[in-house]
């Protein structure tokens, strides 16, 4: 087995590790992706993308969490993904196939990369959770102080707590429990956001699957949705998360556009070790 290339990229922190296996097959495993994500023996990263030939997209983005589950989205990694496809086709915009859908990326000002996240599912049933309930005022008290989420699914569940100021919650104490809670049987990402003056969301996150990261894409997308709906906001925001910030629409159409900066912080090789079952 030889090394194989790779790209360590962000977005506003959001650190992914990608692999392109559109044009030689890599063999990823769950325990492969644990390995090369672990930021002490591996690569590091929040996420794992592995590209692949794609018949509906410019090509498939296949995504691992830290514990090597998949996940159905992932808004950065699509703008980072978006970015190197829109630098190798040279065009302004891409299609990139996911397990949620097909998404389309493009280039914006001051060299930021839009991608259109779909249409949020907002029902109990698409979520999912356990029972059904009304998700724009969820009867859920995980702890002290902290109730009456919003649940919304941008391809993967979302709970989205609006509290006082999202910088005293123990987000690393509280979102593992929560995540794992009944109430979500396919576990979720746990948002915590607080209104600032200016209007921006102060944003904090655990990741299923992935812990707290700096940024995620998708709960950014599912927290304005929250408080569109709540009425906290109007349809768009930025929202002010640990490694940068990040702007949401909630365009007319019902689409969540997601808006931000994309970074290569380094390329490597994969030695054989690593990529060993």
């Amino acid at each position: 087995m030889q090394a194989i290339p790779f790209l360590k990229m962000h977005g506003a922190g959001n650190d992914f590790v990608v692999f392109d296996a559109r044009q030689a097959l890599i063999t990823m495993t769950p325990a492969v992706a644990r390995k090369i994500a672990d930021r002490r023996f591996g690569v590091g990263c929040d996420q794992l993308i592995v590209l692949e030939p794609s018949r509906e997209a410019d090509a498939f983005m296949r995504i691992y969490n830290p514990d090597g589950s998949e996940s159905g989205a992932c808004g950065n990694a699509a703008r980072c993904v978006g970015a190197l496809l829109i630098a190798g086709l040279g065009r302004n915009d891409c299609r990139i196939e996911t397990l949620f859908g097909v998404l389309t990326a493009q280039s914006a000002a001051d060299g930021l990369v839009t991608v259109d996240m779909g249409v949020p599912q907002l029902d109990w049933q698409q979520i999912p959770l356990a029972h059904a309930t009304d998700t724009l005022h969820v009867d859920f008290s995980p702890a002290p102080g902290l109730s009456d989420p919003v649940c919304v699914s941008m391809g993967n569940p979302h709970a989205v707590f609006f509290v006082a100021d999202a910088d005293a919650i123990d987000v690393p104490a509280l979102g593992p429990a929560i995540e794992h809670d009944p109430l979500f049987p396919q576990r979720a990402n746990i948002s915590f956001a607080s209104l600032n003056e200016d209007g921006s969301i102060r944003l904090r996150v655990w990741e299923r699957g992935a812990g707290m990261t700096q940024a995620c894409g998708s709960a950014a997308c599912a927290t304005v949705v929250a408080a569109s709906r709540r009425g906290l906001v109007d349809r768009s925001a930025k929202l002010v998360m640990d490694g940068g910030t990040l702007s949401v629409t909630w365009a007319p159409d019902g689409h969540a556009m997601l808006t931000g900066p994309v970074a290569v912080a380094f390329t490597g090789f994969a030695p054989p070790d690593l990529l060993a079952a």
